[in-house]
C-alpha cells in the first residue's frame, strides 16, 4: 500500500477526479476482469464454472477479481446453504448499465484485431 501522499496517489487522484474513462478503467481494468465480465454478461455462473472458463487465471487471481468487482458493486456473490456449499456469481443492475461499453469495446477490439492480420 503507498502512502496516501506520495507524488504517484497524488497524480492518480488527480486523474480520476477529471476522468470518467479513468474511473471506468480503475473499476474494469487488468487482465482478467474483462473475461470475468464477458463470461457473466451471459448469465449467473457458479464459481466452478466460471473458473473452468477461463484459461490460465489461477484460484487465488479469480477470488480477488472476483472480490474487486463485488466491492465496486459490478458483481454480485450469491451463497446457498446447502451441502456441498453453492456459490454463484452475477452481474449487478449497476454493471448492466456498462453494457453498451464493454460491447462497444468487444467490436472495436475485434476490429483492431482484424486490421492487425492483414
Amino acid at each position: 500500500m503507498r502512502k496516501q501522499t506520495s507524488t504517484n496517489a497524488l497524480n492518480e487522484k488527480r486523474i480520476i477526479d477529471t476522468c470518467g474513462m479513468a474511473v471506468a478503467l480503475r473499476v474494469i481494468g487488468g487482465r482478467w476482469k474483462p473475461a470475468i465480465l464477458c463470461r457473466l454478461a451471459n448469465g449467473t455462473m457458479r464459481y466452478s464454472e466460471l473458473r473452468k472458463s477461463i484459461e490460465g487465471i489461477s484460484e487465488r487471481m479469480l477470488v480477488a477479481q472476483l472480490r474487486e468487482l463485488e466491492q465496486e458493486g459490478i458483481v454480485r456473490r450469491v451463497v446457498y446453504a446447502e451441502v456441498p456449499p453453492r456459490v454463484e456469481y452475477e452481474i449487478t443492475e449497476l454493471g448492466h448499465t456498462m453494457t453498451p461499453m464493454l460491447n462497444a469495446m468487444s467490436d472495436w477490439g475485434r476490429q483492431r484485431s482484424r486490421l492487425a492480420q492483414q
